[in-house]
């Protein structure tokens, strides 16, 4: 549940401006605890930042708290796991809900406001919009501090990989999965 008037909508690609800038410091705060400067700076040249297929495909929210952007995430029903429009090997190839898991992607909170249901509002209208259109399972690549979101909310944990950011930088993430208990029963 969203704290009190704050709205939780669809992204238009008229946000992404703001997007940008909430997933910039996000990042940049909110993974100081997990990552170095480079390594932040590197992910926001490509695996951070706005994937606007998502925006197009209806599956990338955001919250707004006073008419500024203070959470994103979404959902993808294509092959890509993660990454924004600057990545080149972005994969737009539908998923089969029978056969394959939906995509959670690209959480971003406003560090002023972490830790106040914003995630976890996101997080349960991508499982619910998700279940509607078939899938049964969800897969990401969490950040390490998004590890602990994604724990209390039933994914499990694979190993960790290290991503390969360019200039001989890399960042750790993890994968994570979960599987709806019964198809039949809201997420």
């Amino acid at each position: 549940m969203l704290p009190p008037g704050d709205i939780l909508r669809p992204a238009t690609l008229q946000d992404q401006s703001a997007l940008e800038a909430l997933i910039a410091v996000s990042a940049r705060v909110l993974g100081a605890n997990d990552y170095n400067v480079a390594q932040i700076e590197g992910a926001l040249r490509g695996a951070f930042g706005v994937d606007t297929q998502l925006i197009r495909d209806g599956t990338y929210f955001v919250v707004e708290h006073d008419g500024q952007l203070v959470g994103c995430g979404g959902w993808g029903r294509r092959r890509t796991l993660f990454g924004s429009d600057a990545r080149s090997d972005r994969d737009a190839t539908e998923l089969d809900p029978r056969h394959d898991a939906a995509k959670i992607r690209a959480f971003f909170i406003h560090p002023l406001f972490e830790r106040r249901g914003i995630a976890t509002a996101i997080l349960d209208r991508c499982e619910r919009d998700a279940v509607a259109c078939g899938f049964s399972r969800f897969e990401l690549m969490a950040t390490l501090a998004g590890v602990r979101l994604y724990a209390s909310r039933g994914y499990a944990a694979g190993d960790a990989i290290r991503w390969p950011l360019g200039d001989g930088l890399t960042i750790d993430f993890v994968p994570m999965t979960k599987r709806v208990p019964d198809a039949s029963t809201p997420v």
